[in-house]
């Protein structure tokens, strides 16, 4: 198993050690894992040319290593512990003997729907344990899941879809979410309606049992073509970097980009860091609040967990539901061990009121974690003193979709921490803060772009379909090195601090959303002229979204106008990108070239008026006024 690191002290050596000699240190991790053939290389990589290899021609397959490995010692130990959305309905738990069956059972019912290595499947799921499942009976067989959060639009989801050519969906009925009963089965309708032609079956999970449009031409229930199925199913070879996955993630334009994960190098990586940062030891319980639609449930729900051998909790519902001490019931129902959130959940509860947080026994835990944004340091005390006691470790990761696994962060217990700080890299990454013109600046106090010099083992391999643009995005900015988008400065003790996003990327409530995708979906309304949209402070979600509209003719009535804006957003991509503020303008200050100034309207947006810089440049600096009285 993963060799854990125990001090702070032999973090740093184990860390030296691993930027001296990075083979050295990654063929160590790997060779704890079950290899139908061993790597001839560990890696190859070229960052100018954007090709990255890790265990180079090692033969393997994640689900032997998550699930046929543990069967011998820990068959009997639970592997997945569900909650439901209704905090009465019973906990539903699987072992790793129960897991291993579901998964190969699911995975032949898979292969007699005609999905073959290498075929498409997309995923618009609630948090159910079949989501999990299902998503380890294509990596069974080598086909490649594309999950996309059940929160998303039809029209999102199909974009999606026909990105990745799948052949299959997999989805539920209906989805209980909070007090909200969700059509799913009707989105993935209406979003195969779109033109979605690679699609030849639907697969449907009864979750909740409501009556629904059927298809029979390419609607399949899933217990009907599940559960008859042989429990025993061999794991396809798969070579280290062969495709695992594709996850769609926002981008700086408008198209979402499907990031491609390979095999070997996530498998070790999601691995080694869970491991470590999270401490994890036999018989505990480990709780992240995720969803699998994103990278933190890929990576901290499904694979790092079942490949250490944990015990890992889904959970369908939401945090205020039925009200805000949700999250502390299931803490103290389950005797959880390790608790990872969202700082945007964090200050949602705490914003409810300390009440919530009274009378629940924590006495369980043991590590708290942050993801998805850099957590503040009000929210950073209260979680630690209500939730914590006020001794637990907060482990606040910083990672992307694009990274696999979490780069820059305490090791729970083993690292010194700063409220609000990711701290120190984990080992065998090596990041770098560079300045406008990609000059490395070396040693403390400093502050510039985050970039990383030398691969890690789970980075992205492509952006699927267009290698081209995924070099464009990561790897040519600044040459040689993988750029992060974020701004972070690094203190006298060589700790780093992430500032946030320095392109056009808003983090809302710890999911990236692309300004230019917001703003294609505003621009759909036939009243809007054009729009800008930028990222604002916001109270609970880190980061809001405001958008400045202009409208053809006059709006009689605006806020009936707000309203159908925000329905078409809600539409196009899903709520999850709704404006927060729409402010409607009659001009956007430009430069002579016709370019937005944005720096403008993120401080008007910001309500810093009174230092918005240099606007003689603008070609309509009297809009500038104008603006400002209106965001007023």
């Amino acid at each position: 198993m993963t060799k854990v690191i125990k001090s702070f002290d032999e973090y740093k050596e184990v860390y030296q050690r691993s930027v001296e000699d990075p083979e050295g240190f990654w063929a160590e991790q790997a060779e704890t894992f079950t290899w139908q053939k061993k790597w001839d290389k560990v890696v190859e990589w070229d960052f100018h040319n954007l090709d990255v290899k890790w265990f180079v021609n090692g033969k393997m397959n994640i689900t032997e290593n998550c699930l046929d490995r543990h069967l011998a010692d820990r068959g009997d130990q639970t592997a997945i512990l569900w909650e439901a959305n209704d905090p009465k309905a019973p906990n539903k738990t699987y072992t790793y003997r129960q897991l291993y069956e579901a998964v190969n059972r699911t995975a032949n019912a898979l292969k007699a729907n005609g999905i073959q290595k290498g075929d498409r499947v997309c995923f618009y799921m609630p948090m159910v344990p079949e989501l999990a499942i299902a998503v380890l009976a294509c990596a069974r067989i080598g086909a490649v899941h594309s999950v996309v959060f059940a929160g998303f639009s039809a029209s999102a989801l199909a974009d999606r879809i026909k990105d990745s050519e799948c052949k299959m969906v997999i989805c539920s009925d209906f989805n209980d979410r909070g007090a909200k009963h969700i059509p799913v089965k009707a989105v993935v309708d209406e979003a195969i309606a779109l033109g979605c032609d690679s699609v030849k079956t639907v697969l449907v999970h009864q979750s909740t049992g409501d009556p629904l449009a059927f298809n029979s031409a390419i609607d399949k229930w899933w217990h009907e073509e599940v559960d008859h199925q042989s429990a025993e199913c061999p794991a396809e070879q798969m070579d280290a970097e062969d495709m695992l996955f594709i996850l769609y993630t926002s981008g700086s334009t408008g198209k979402p980009k499907g990031v491609v994960h390979t095999c070997g190098g996530y498998m070790v990586y999601t691995a080694y860091s869970f491991k470590n940062v999270f401490q994890y030891d036999d018989g505990d319980i480990y709780w992240c609040t995720a969803d699998i639609g994103w990278i933190t449930g890929h990576s901290y729900i499904v694979y790092g967990p079942l490949l250490a051998g944990a015990t890992t909790v889904m959970f369908e519902g939401v945090p205020t539901y039925p009200d805000a001490a949700r999250f502390w019931q299931t803490i103290e129902k389950l005797k959880v061990t390790h608790f990872y959130t969202a700082p945007t959940a964090i200050r949602a509860l705490m914003a409810m009121g300390d009440q919530y947080t009274e009378g629940h026994d924590f006495s369980s835990l043991k590590v708290l974690g942050s993801v998805g944004e850099p957590i503040n340091e009000e929210a950073w005390h209260w979680y630690q003193d209500k939730i914590g006691g006020g001794k637990l470790p907060i482990a606040d990761t910083w990672w992307q979709t694009e990274t696999g696994g979490i780069l820059i962060t305490p090791l729970a217990g083993v690292t010194p921490t700063i409220p609000s700080y990711a701290t120190f890299p984990m080992p065998g990454v090596q990041p770098c803060l560079v300045d406008t013109n990609g000059v490395e600046l070396e040693g403390d106090n400093v502050e510039g772009m985050l970039c990383i010099k030398y691969p890690w083992p789970s980075i992205i391999r492509t952006t699927y379909g267009d290698h081209e643009r995924c070099k464009q995005t990561y790897f040519s900015t600044f040459p040689g090195k993988y750029f992060t988008g974020d701004g972070a400065r690094r203190d006298h003790d060589g700790m780093y601090r992430i500032i946030g996003r320095v392109d056009d990327v808003i983090n809302v409530s710890g999911h990236r959303i692309g300004t230019a995708e917001v703003e294609n979906a505003i621009n759909q309304h036939p009243q809007v002229v054009e729009s800008a949209v930028v990222g604002y402070p916001h109270d609970i979600k880190g980061q809001g979204i405001y958008a400045y509209v202009i409208a053809t003719g006059v709006i009689s009535d605006e806020q009936q106008f707000i309203k159908e804006v925000l329905a078409v957003v809600t539409k196009v991509i899903g709520p999850i990108a709704k404006p927060d503020k729409i402010q409607v303008v009659t001009g956007l200050p430009k430069t002579r070239s016709g370019k937005i100034m944005r720096r403008i309207l993120r401080k008007v947006a910001a309500g810093e008026t009174d230092s918005l810089g240099d606007t003689s440049t603008l070609l309509n600096p009297e809009i500038v006024e104008e603006i400002k009285t209106g965001a007023k």
